[in-house]
């Protein structure tokens, strides 16, 4: 039997470690694991492209890679698996705020809800695994920032940041329709029509 050519091998090798992992591997890990790999994000993108018309595709997760089910099988597939409890609204309002205006403090969550959040918000996102503590800020107190994590891009399937859905894709899910409140307040004159002789 022929050798296996180097190139082969070292494609074989991380495509088994991104199957076996039940994580996304961050492409330091990848390069640490094979040093002797010249160019292991061209072998990424080719293994990307060998998987993208199967049933699982190879994703790139800020800079971290996985093996996941293709996007257009998710209605087809079900799994039982052990859920964990629904987070509170309060929860996910915090989260949507870290995860648009990362990195941000606790103080400026709260500036943004308009209301307190409670400690028990931050340790159900902090233990669902979708934030974490990032660099204090050069202000007085040098509060703490909080940012998203790797897993809450994996649970939410996104690859960086920057596929959240914009104002446009928010308006046009209905999610950001005018409260019935802000449609009897009566509508404003312009500065102009004051001043009118």
């Amino acid at each position: 039997m022929s050798e296996i050519p180097k190139s082969q091998a070292h494609k074989r090798i991380l495509e088994a470690m991104l199957f076996a992992s039940s994580a996304p591997l961050p492409l330091k890990t990848l390069q640490d694991y094979l040093p002797d790999c010249p160019d292991i994000p061209a072998v990424l993108t080719k293994l990307q492209e060998e998987y993208q018309d199967r049933g699982i595709i190879l994703k790139n997760i800020e800079d971290c890679w996985a093996f996941r089910t293709a996007d257009d099988l998710s209605d087809a597939l079900s799994f039982s698996q052990e859920h964990r409890k629904k987070p509170s609204r309060a929860a996910m309002e915090t989260l949507a705020i870290i995860a648009y205006h990362q990195p941000i403090t606790r103080a400026e969550v709260e500036t943004i809800r308009g209301v307190a959040t409670a400690k028990g918000t931050f340790d159900t996102l902090i233990e669902a695994g979708w934030i974490k503590p990032g660099r204090r800020r050069e202000s007085p107190g040098r509060p703490l920032t909080w940012a998203t994590t790797i897993d809450f891009l994996d649970h939410f399937n996104l690859s960086t940041v920057k596929d959240l859905p914009g104002l446009s894709d928010l308006r046009s899910a209905g999610m950001l329709d005018p409260r019935p409140a802000l449609d009897i307040i009566p509508e404003i004159p312009e500065m102009s029509d004051l001043f009118e002789d």
